[in-house]
């Protein structure tokens, strides 16, 4: 999400330093990469040239106090900035009738039907009695394609795959929604290849009707300005109430998302993140913010969490590394546990530690595919150990490798590489355990902690290095 963007404003903010003052020359020097980096994301013209007033008005001839340096104050200026770009502040939804209709819009293609099985979901998950309305009879598989999501789910939907009347299905679902107490009713409309009078009329007779309180225009990121266009287009003629923002997580240049708040003067509610039916993510601008200019978004990665793990687990395997352990065992599952949250690089984006690994794109990318071919490998060694293997790392000697080499497939200098380079692994848990000092797992070390990891770490790379480097192209772990 915003990888180019947040690559490009990161090149920026890197450049202003050095003086005692943000003057009219360096702010000016600087904002015209930030112009050249929106305009690259397909940020609306109009909106790029408000964004940049505003942080010019509010960066020029500010003084520095002391302890912060003009680096440090232009990236508050231009976050603040951009908090105020994507709307300020969060906006819940208005489920405050009972039943409460949501109505979807929007233009086919743009991830509608799954987007209303994921918000479903989302509902459900916070204790919303929430039923489902197939209200898209143009797509013949529209209907269909929202039954199998709503049995994914455990949710209930209404349909008539033989009734052609919008109106007639609204209704059936309504009454039903009332008869048996739902809280939430959500309208799945039919969408067209482009805005045409067909589509608005229908939109307008179920408005009409059912008054929804919540209009929820649903809008492909991809297509970046033109989403501006077809948001004003529904805002004018139904009125919408705020935007969901489809295939977040693929290569989208942001644009649409910092846009649409200033173009159409509703909110963004929602992120939905490519096809696997999970909740929606709540959108909320400054996390959005943080996330665009690379500090990441640490409450969606902890969220992400909750969902995925399991409590007592992690509380098991916590208490295991705040003392200083990790054997086989307690990395295999380790690693299970993380895959959950996304790739390393979907999980170094939310914890914002991608800038800090001084790579650009392609690099991190390489790096990160690295990383996930190694935990790859780790996974067949693992697998072809015996329970105590697993749990007692100390006993693996050569006649053992040899054995695991057969039974993983791989050849035995990579075995026994995997098992030196775990070594180093272990050692570094040590000193974070003993460093903690009872500390809860994610808890931060102080500064001089890390100081004192990082030497240590990159003494142990320095080494592995000076070996060769093993067999799978040298350096430690990831090399982070």
């Amino acid at each position: 999400m915003f990888d180019n963007l947040t690559d490009r404003l990161q090149g920026v903010l890197q450049k202003v330093k050095g003086e005692d003052k943000l003057t009219a020359e360096s702010v000016d020097a600087s904002l015209a990469e930030v112009r050249k980096a929106l305009i690259e994301a397909d940020v609306s013209l109009k909106v790029v040239k408000l964004f940049l007033n505003r942080v010019r008005k509010a960066a020029v001839g500010e003084r520095i106090v002391k302890g912060v340096t003009p680096s440090q104050k232009f990236i508050q200026i231009v976050n603040d900035e951009l908090v105020q770009l994507l709307g300020g502040h969060s906006e819940p939804l208005d489920l405050t009738a009972q039943p409460s209709v949501i109505m979807l819009l929007g233009l086919q293609g743009a991830g509608k039907t799954t987007t209303a099985a994921k918000l479903a979901l989302k509902l459900k998950k916070e204790g919303k009695k929430t039923l489902l309305a197939a209200l898209d009879l143009q797509r013949p598989s529209a209907i269909e394609q929202l039954s199998i999501l709503a049995e994914q789910i455990e949710v209930e939907i209404v349909k008539d795959e033989t009734n052609k009347d919008v109106l007639d299905v609204a209704a059936k679902a309504w009454m039903k929604a009332q008869d048996e107490n739902y809280d939430v009713v959500i309208f799945d409309t039919a969408g067209r290849l482009q805005i045409d009078n067909e589509l608005m009329a229908e939109l307008l007779l179920l408005d009409r009707k059912y008054q929804p309180k919540e209009k929820l225009l649903v809008l492909d990121s991809l297509i970046g300005q033109e989403a501006v266009n077809v948001a004003e287009a529904f805002n004018t003629q139904i009125g919408i109430t705020g935007s969901i923002l489809t295939k977040m997580d693929g290569d989208a240049r942001g644009g649409a998302a910092l846009s649409l708040v200033e173009s159409t003067g509703t909110k963004v509610k929602f992120l939905g993140l490519g096809e696997k039916i999970e909740p929606l993510e709540d959108f909320d601008p400054e996390r959005i913010a943080s996330r665009v200019l690379g500090f990441g978004d640490v409450i969606a990665l902890v969220k992400k969490a909750e969902d995925a793990f399991d409590k007592e687990e992690t509380a098991a395997l916590e208490k295991k590394l705040q003392r200083g352990e990790l054997t086989f065992e307690s990395f295999l599952q380790m690693q299970r546990m993380m895959s959950k949250l996304g790739s390393l690089s979907q999980i170094f984006n939310l914890m914002g530690l991608n800038n800090a690994l001084q790579l650009n794109k392609e690099q991190r990318e390489q790096l990160f595919e690295e990383g996930q071919q190694k935990l790859k490998l780790y996974e067949y060694a693992i697998q072809s150990m015996t329970k105590l293997e697993r749990k007692d790392p100390d006993l693996i000697n050569q006649n053992r490798i040899r054995r695991i080499s057969k039974g993983s497939g791989l050849k035995e200098k990579q075995v026994d590489h995997l098992i030196k380079e775990f070594g180093q692994m272990r050692g570094v848990v040590k000193m974070m355990g003993s460093f903690g000092g009872g500390k809860q797992v994610g808890s931060s070390p102080n500064p001089q902690d890390l100081a004192m990891m990082m030497k240590k770490s990159n003494k142990m790379q320095k080494k592995e290095k000076k070996k060769g480097g093993g067999p799978f192209g040298g350096g430690a772990f990831l090399k982070f």
